[in-house]
């Protein structure tokens, strides 16, 4: 079986850049990364997401500014990190303001952090740790 060499290098290369990369950057992730797709029945909603990383999650950061879409009627956080964290979301054309906090776990399944959002609208994520944090906060947004 001949293995995908030009994928692995660009992944490669990719991780290699966000680690030394600014503390916040959102990069976004394609269909077929299979870290941020859910292949149930609303794959068409995590089908392409957008990747936050901290390179420190510190007492936590924030992520965007994002628009929603048509894709999702919810925002929707997985995070991908080693520690719990919990996360907002900030509808910057309104207030800089959460809505409420939600838990989630370390390395947590997609859990809603905003419901029955209409489409085109801005917002930022913001995440807190209970506690510094020494290794990276990695999380995948869906909107």
């Amino acid at each position: 079986m001949k293995l995908p060499v030009a994928p692995l290098l660009a992944t490669a290369t990719t991780v290699a850049l966000l680690a030394v990369a600014a503390p916040a950057q959102a990069v976004t992730a394609g269909p077929h990364d299979a870290s941020a797709t859910n292949f149930g029945s609303q794959a068409t909603c995590y089908g392409t997401t957008s990747r936050s990383y901290f390179q420190t999650g510190g007492w936590g950061g924030q992520a965007g500014p994002y628009r929603t879409s048509s894709r999702c009627v919810d925002i929707n956080v997985r995070n991908a990190s080693a520690f719990s964290t919990q996360a907002c979301v900030i509808f910057i054309d309104q207030t800089s303001n959460c809505n409420y906090w939600t838990y989630l776990p370390a390395n947590s399944n997609w859990t809603t952090i905003a419901t029955n959002v209409r489409d085109g609208v801005n917002f930022k994520v913001r995440f807190s740790n209970s506690y510094y944090q020494y290794e990276p906060l990695v999380a995948y947004h869906a909107y």
